[in-house]
């Protein structure tokens, strides 16, 4: 591509982030060339300089600069997003299964543990990837507002438009949005009722996407959680709701409380795990009910159930599910 090109974002496009935009229509750019682009300010949109994790609006002008003929190289078949093909589509009929409420603007699904929610280093298997599949005859591809870790089961929300993503996005951006996770933590957690205000920031080097608490230079991150119920001071059941949404907000600060979360071995080592039959060692922390107030003054709210490994630890511990139906209603 010779000389300097601008172009429009399309609604198709509408809330991808800016290194995702270059990945769907530029495979050949390389993701340290797009940075150093980035950087230098030779990409821009709408003649402000921008950063690799920006998300796009419809509408909104790329510059962009001269590039090379592989950097400019059509996407491949293998490249699109949302190739069916490679996706086995028995597990795209069980994530359509999984489907807990949809309507004209919104999916909300439940998501399983072990599946994540965006391609990475090494994620061939990603909802992202399988977006083409749940448009249930829609034209227009559905689109991710949030994420949750790829270890953390339940509550996705999708937005069926570009216009349903523009509300959905602000809801989160603006925290007008009530998430609650329910998870399963070892220890006694002191107080019962607090709110935890840590700072946390992304390990450097080769520690992966790790997080750690910073209070010179993190980001504020906030969580309010209530004990349901405390099992001596071997186990509880914790109802979490994150005020920010940090990465690993949630496992970071439970650390914090030193009261690993279940199964976490990434921030608890192997003081996070419990050997005894019927016990699993997948990360019990599940992201149980959302709410979230729609532009048109109603209010959407969904609960998700437990998955198995964690019902078969609820079991073993003696609670009762239903036991956390009032936990953070109310604000902390």
């Amino acid at each position: 591509m010779s000389g300097v090109q601008t172009v429009q974002v399309k609604d198709d496009d509408a809330d991808m982030r800016v290194d995702r935009w270059f990945k769907k229509h530029y495979p050949g750019l390389g993701h340290g060339r797009l940075e150093k682009l980035l950087r230098t300010g030779q990409v821009r949109v709408d003649g402000k300089r921008v950063k690799a994790n920006q998300r796009l609006e419809a509408g909104q002008y790329l510059r962009l600069p001269p590039l090379g003929e592989k950097e400019t190289s059509p996407p491949t078949a293998d490249s699109r997003p949302g190739k069916e093909s490679r996706i086995d589509e028995a597990l795209l009929e069980e994530m359509r299964e999984r489907v807990l409420f949809m309507d004209d603007e919104v999916i909300v699904l439940d998501k399983p543990a072990g599946i994540a929610t965006q391609g990475g280093t090494g994620q061939k298997v990603h909802v992202d990837g399988m977006l083409d599949g749940l448009r249930f005859g829609r034209s227009e591809r559905p689109k991710l507002v949030h994420r949750l870790d790829k270890d953390t089961s339940g509550i996705l929300l999708i937005a069926r438009s570009t216009k349903a993503a523009r509300w959905l996005t602000a809801a989160f951006r603006e925290k007008t949005t009530r998430k609650i996770y329910w998870a399963l933590v070892l220890g006694e957690v002191k107080p019962r009722v607090a709110r935890i205000d840590i700072p946390i920031s992304k390990l450097p080097g080769k520690a992966g996407e790790k997080m750690a608490v910073d209070y010179e230079a993190g980001q504020k991150s906030l969580t309010d959680y209530e004990v349901v119920e405390q099992l001596g001071k071997r186990v509880a059941w914790v109802a979490l709701s994150p005020i920010t949404g940090r990465t690993h907000q949630l496992r970071v600060h439970m650390m914090e409380r030193r009261a690993p979360i279940l199964g976490d071995g990434k921030y608890g080592g192997p003081e996070a795990f419990l050997v005894a039959e019927g016990l699993s060692r997948k990360l019990h922390l599940h992201a149980r009910e959302v709410e979230v107030q729609r532009p048109n003054g109603t209010v959407l709210k969904v609960t998700a159930p437990l998955p198995d490994h964690m019902l078969k630890a609820w079991d073993f511990f003696g609670f009762d599910p239903k036991g956390g139906a009032d936990a953070l209603r109310e604000d902390v």
